[in-house]
């Protein structure tokens, strides 16, 4: 309830809005369980959208490399209402990575995919963090939380248990394993 949060060694609570903008767009990825895509807009166009605000040249070519980081390369012309929830989730995962942030706030990324879609997608988180990416998922499903190095449950607002995982799940062996 107290306390003073730094990004990048900076305290927050002193940086003016546009410096906060600034953040969000590029040191911050976010994955929203409700997508938030522009609807009468190509999937291509969802992903370069943060790229637009920082101002990046090449935004179509780094949106293509995310959607084909996610597995959309054949669906990135198509609007979201022509994509199942799942391939939106992805779209989406894809616009929070196109800036390589160095935090993602995930929430329920994998809850409108399927079992091999989900773990195409948690291997690649993990993959992430292994670049010392830091990635935060809030999920209800414990098959996905045990891909995570830590694993925090909270009930009413407060913390119930906080544990460290030796040895995650290894969502790549997973995927070879189904093979």
């Amino acid at each position: 309830s107290s306390g003073e949060i730094l990004l990048a060694g900076r305290p927050v609570a002193q940086m003016a809005d546009d410096e906060l903008a600034a953040v969000r767009n590029q040191f911050i990825g976010f994955v929203f369980q409700s997508f938030n895509l522009l609807p009468r807009t190509s999937a291509l166009k969802n992903v370069e959208l943060p790229l637009l605000y920082a101002g990046v040249k090449d935004r179509g070519e780094r949106a293509r490399e995310a959607l084909v980081r996610v597995g959309l390369e054949d669906r990135m012309h198509h609007k979201p209402s022509e994509l199942s929830g799942g391939q939106q989730q992805r779209v989406a995962i894809a616009r929070a990575l196109v800036n390589d942030p160095g935090l993602i706030l995930a929430d329920e990324p994998t809850g409108n995919m399927d079992t091999r879609t989900s773990h195409e997608i948690m291997a690649l988180f993990q993959e992430l963090s292994r670049q010392e990416k830091t990635i935060v998922i809030v999920t209800h499903e414990r098959e996905i939380a045990e891909h995570c190095n830590r694993i925090i449950h909270f009930r009413d607002g407060k913390i119930e248990s906080d544990e460290r995982v030796e040895h995650p799940v290894d969502a790549s062996e997973l995927l070879a394993a189904h093979e």
